[in-house]
């Protein structure tokens, strides 16, 4: 693109940044920890019921309804849309590559739209459930908990292009840094949120080219740690076999929200590319903030409180735009 603008067109492109950081703080604004507390003030109390009851018969799910938040927001903003199954008018986002045979939780999420509807009918959105369930999750593991800020609304609309262009197990550093940047998130956002790996699992498929064939040279991922590899060599046979075959993020504590993601990364054993490149890129900015965190779980929790409540105000729905949607699975009248 020519750099020979005059100074008025040249004046544009800040001007529009103005107007869109202003609407965004606006949005922001609108959210509350306070917004049910006239209409459903126990929201919060019933959606962490039923996450903890779906605990109890599945260890997977906190992990899961955590993820499926963040698919949310990165997506148009923290709208519900990554909910909407497809129907005339609707592509779902579930089809989307990094969300297709992998994104789970969509029934629990359903439970706690059912529970909070008998209590409040018409009242609290599939955005907000979305945001109180994966506080929820990570408090149910052992995590921190924060006071959610609410007042999101439904999208009426999916999209499935953005839902395919998700951070990514295969990005590179400089990748991540990009998309984070796109939705107004920083490198400490970035390895904050990427803290969340310290629960969950991930297939075969995710990580299995960092196993025989890192970046097509035939060999393994030098950054890998030996002992880990042959360990998850064993579950990912070389060829395919097995691709859906799952892996714990963190092989220390599993099920448990701690700072151990950070640890594994000092000793190489990030799970997935786009994990260990947070510390062993080289002159990577992040690797200090991965240090700080794996140094002290206490740092680790206040960023992550953070940066969760800053990835939740992503582009949210609030006032009159969008919906409330009776069922998260569809838009009114549908």
């Amino acid at each position: 693109m020519s750099s020979s603008f005059s100074s008025s067109s040249s004046s544009l492109p800040v001007a529009l940044a103005i107007c869109l950081a202003l609407l965004f703080q606006g949005s922001r604004a609108q959210l509350s920890p306070s917004f049910y507390n006239t209409t459903c003030s126990n929201v919060s109390a019933i959606v962490l019921s039923v996450v903890r009851q779906a605990q109890t018969s599945d260890v997977r799910i906190t992990a899961s309804l955590t993820r499926l938040f963040f698919h949310d927001c990165f997506v148009q903003g923290c709208d519900g849309s990554v909910l909407l199954d497809s129907s005339s008018t609707i592509v779902s986002e579930k089809g989307a590559a990094p969300n297709a045979n992998s994104l789970r939780g969509f029934n629990v999420v359903d439970n706690i739209k059912a529970a909070v509807e008998r209590a409040c009918p018409g009242v609290v959105s599939c955005a907000d459930i979305l945001a109180l369930a994966a506080e929820a999750s990570v408090r149910s593991s052992g995590g921190p908990s924060w006071s959610v800020l609410l007042g999101r609304r439904d999208s009426t609309t999916a999209n499935m292009n953005a839902a395919n262009n998700l951070p990514s197990p295969f990005d590179s550093l400089t990748g991540l840094q990009s998309k984070f940047s796109a939705v107004g998130l920083s490198n400490t956002d970035l390895v904050a949120l990427s803290g969340a790996h310290t629960f969950g699992r991930a297939q075969c498929r995710t990580f299995s080219s960092r196993l025989y064939n890192f970046s097509s040279t035939g060999k393994p991922d030098p950054t890998l740690n030996p002992s880990y590899r042959a360990t998850l060599q064993q579950n990912c046979p070389q060829g395919g076999a097995g691709s859906s075959n799952l892996n714990n993020l963190d092989p220390t504590t599993p099920n448990t929200f701690d700072r151990n993601y950070f640890t594994n990364l000092q000793g190489n054993r990030g799970l997935l590319q786009s994990d260990q490149e947070l510390l062993s890129t080289s002159g990577a900015p992040t690797a200090s903030i991965v240090n700080s965190f794996a140094s002290s779980q206490t740092v680790f929790f206040q960023n992550f409180v953070r940066s969760m409540i800053n990835m939740g105000n992503i582009s949210p729905l609030t006032g009159s735009r969008g919906q409330i949607r009776s069922n998260c699975r569809k838009v009114n009248g549908s």
